[in-house]
């Protein structure tokens, strides 16, 4: 599984790992969190401005992450993101970690769910937002 498209660095801080200094498994669900909010910002859409205008919010509905070569201590991390999926109210993304050198080091598939803010049922995604997504997939 590999994410096309948008890459986001995050370095590797002591909070990121475990006594070893091995990155800790639930850091990279952190991080793949953080790149999903990147690649919507870089496409001009924040997270507060849809649920405030527009009543959407996004959700984690479904994941899986299969892990390979540990990260460590201070190294730099590129975190992929790619649609893999287009529904009318959720969508799937395609995430891969890897060091600066290429080494890959997780991939992770989520299922996102698109919420109304106030019942946080499912809602359609609005026509404005599926346009842009459709430039991913």
């Amino acid at each position: 599984m590999s994410a096309a498209g948008f890459r986001w660095t995050v370095r590797v801080y002591y909070e990121d790992t475990d006594a070893a200094g091995i990155v800790y498994y639930a850091s990279y669900l952190k991080f793949m969190e953080r790149a999903r909010t990147e690649w919507l910002r870089s496409r001009g859409f924040e997270q507060l401005h849809l649920a405030r205008e527009h009543g959407v919010v996004f959700a984690v509905a479904r994941l899986a992450v299969r892990y390979g070569k540990p990260a460590r201590l201070d190294e730099r991390l590129e975190v992929g993101v790619g649609v893999t999926r287009l529904g009318r109210a959720g969508f799937d993304i395609a995430h891969d970690v890897t060091r600066e050198d290429g080494t890959a080091v997780c991939t992770g598939s989520v299922r996102i769910a698109c919420l109304q803010t106030q019942s946080l049922s499912p809602r359609a995604i609005p026509t404005f937002l599926l346009t842009e997504l459709r430039r991913d997939h």
